[in-house]
């Protein structure tokens, strides 16, 4: 499992991005629903995939396209520049579940990921990326992040 867990920060003109903050499955494990979890730092899809493309192009193939469900994206760019090509993305409503980012590959296929939401804690987020990578997990990126709600509305109460 490869995981970046850091603060979110504000970026200056001409700096890079920071990296992907990005779990995956182990090699050969069962791919089950999800296949990893991302935690963007914004719902910014032309600055948060940049980021993701340039991890994933190099672990598993160049990503062509993305899909996305509009629930939680503002802003559906039809392409995106990345590192040496350009992914395309396009979104379903109602079949694609609104917590997951579905990515295409031509030489590869397909890799389904579990969206944390950006504002979510350290701690969720560590949480999140655990089951979504954990090769027993059977459950859909709507579920992992209802559980992550009521486990958080647990500890508000009982503090």
């Amino acid at each position: 499992m490869t995981t970046t867990i850091s603060p979110s920060s504000t970026l200056e003109e001409g700096t890079c991005p920071p990296p992907a903050r990005l779990a995956l499955k182990p090699a050969g494990a069962d791919r089950g629903l999800l296949d990893g979890a991302w935690w963007p730092r914004s719902r910014d899809l032309a600055r948060e995939l940049p980021a993701l493309t340039d991890v994933l192009d190099h672990r598993w193939a160049r990503i062509t396209r993305i899909t996305v469900n509009p629930t939680y994206w503002p802003v559906i760019p039809r392409k995106i520049p990345v590192t040496g090509h350009v992914v395309h993305v396009g979104w379903f409503a109602a079949e694609q579940d609104p917590h997951k980012l579905l990515l295409l590959s031509y030489a590869v296929g397909r890799w389904d990921l579990l969206v944390i939401p950006p504002e979510s804690s350290e701690d969720a987020a560590a949480r999140l990326m655990s089951a979504a990578t954990d090769p027993r997990n059977h459950r859909t990126a709507s579920a992992l992040i209802a559980g992550e709600k009521l486990l958080g509305t647990r500890e508000a109460s009982s503090s």
